[in-house]
């Protein structure tokens, strides 16, 4: 399985279901699981992003269609990275 890093930007909608239901956030969490994708952490952040979010996924396409299906209801916008650890980082580099 392959580590990704979710990068999230609450839309105005987005905040008013927070405020209303700050649950929300693990219901979305179980949807995702119910993809096939695990929600490694996450965090909520001051900055540019609402919330940083590590995952495990099989593959890019499983995570292409998180994408889809999360932006496509207009209280997210994500931008996700797949992510290395830095000792594979480091044997790649030796290979």
């Amino acid at each position: 399985m392959a580590v990704y890093i979710a990068l999230s930007i609450l839309t105005d909608e987005g905040r008013k279901t927070l405020k209303d239901r700050p649950d929300r956030i693990k219901e979305v969490n179980k949807e995702i699981e119910a993809m096939g994708i695990k929600v490694l952490s996450q965090y909520a952040v001051l900055g540019a992003f609402d919330f940083i979010t590590l995952l495990e996924a099989p593959n890019n396409e499983a995570v292409l269609k998180l994408s889809v299906e999360l932006g496509s209801r207009g209280t997210v916008q994500l931008t996700t990275l797949p992510a290395l650890s830095v000792d594979d980082f480091i044997k790649t580099l030796k290979q």
